[in-house]
């Protein structure tokens, strides 16, 4: 059950991703990045908190080296019910989301993608490898290494020094 503890990965640039229209997307192209990996929802009490502040965190750090990849889900009460490219319109329009939207996912049980099994597995949460709900947030350092998770609760601002560290090195 959940994440295999034998995954041959040991960086997030080793995975493809579908962006928002179903493409391809290489993970390999943000080698070098500092990361923020959340799954998003446009119907979840936490939505307006996480999307305003992921979006302030963005533009704050985005020309140091700083990218945030959504992945919306719809997996926690049905909160992101439309497709992909609803997510993105809503993010985009809504709280100006200048960072990617990706295909939806499901974060938990089979149809986990690799990339959530190899988060989960790298860093655990209050449910193990579990994601307890909407905007769980994992920070990555440019090599692709999981180096901090982030329950649904914790506002993306309070860790603004946690990216400020991980841009330095």
């Amino acid at each position: 059950m959940g994440a295999s503890s034998s995954l041959p990965s040991e960086s997030v640039h080793q995975f493809t991703v579908k962006d928002s229209r179903g493409q391809d997307v290489d993970l390999s192209v943000y080698k070098g990045k500092v990361l923020l990996i959340v799954n998003v929802a446009s119907k979840c009490g936490f939505t307006d908190m996480n999307y305003t502040e992921l979006t302030e965190l963005y533009n704050k750090f985005k020309d140091q080296g700083f990218e945030i990849l959504a992945f919306p889900c719809n997996q926690f009460l049905k909160q992101e019910p439309g497709t992909s490219e609803d997510a993105q319109v809503f993010a985009c329009t809504r709280y100006k989301a200048e960072y990617p939207i990706f295909h939806k996912v499901r974060v938990n049980g089979p149809d986990t993608p690799p990339l959530y099994k190899f988060l989960k597995s790298s860093k655990g949460g209050f449910l193990g490898s579990r994601i307890k709900w909407n905007f769980t947030k994992f920070l990555v350092d440019k090599e692709g290494h999981v180096i901090e998770r982030y329950g649904p609760t914790t506002n993306p601002l309070s860790f603004q020094d946690d990216i400020k560290k991980a841009l330095e090195k």
